[in-house]
């Protein structure tokens, strides 16, 4: 953690991490995040977590997939969130990108890449429930 010199951290090194929950728990601005609260937040599958599982640069991705660069690089970036149908979108680029770059004309192997490869709705990788134990 980045400590600037504007902050007296003194107080906070004192507490002990129970205090310091007690503390976060009491202030009703800032309080932690429930199980609950995280089941109810939406997903966002993760552009960059999807283009390096399948070993593309940005310049790739965005090519093959029909996404303008800078899209994806203000996603990957932090700077927008993609819309609810290019999350739908990269949910089914994750989950078989290869149907996409056919459906697009465009001679994708990533048959041999993809292999074992299974990416959830928050664009991580998931274990592959065909693959043996």
């Amino acid at each position: 953690m980045s400590r600037t010199a504007n902050h007296d951290w003194s107080r906070l090194d004192a507490m002990t991490v129970d205090e310091r929950r007690a503390a976060a728990v009491a202030d009703a601005d800032a309080r932690p995040l429930t199980p609950e609260d995280v089941r109810r937040m939406k997903r966002t599958p993760q552009a960059r977590v999807i283009r390096r599982a399948l070993g593309l640069s940005q310049e790739e991705f965005a090519t093959r997939f029909h996404i303008p660069l800078g899209t994806l690089r203000d996603w990957e970036q932090g700077r927008k969130e993609p819309d609810a149908a290019a999350r739908a979108y990269l949910v089914v680029i994750g989950r078989n990108p290869s149907a996409v770059a056919k459906a697009f004309g465009v001679d994708l192997p990533l048959a041999e890449l993809y292999e074992g490869i299974d990416i959830d709705d928050e664009g991580s990788e998931a274990p592959d429930q065909d693959a043996p134990a």
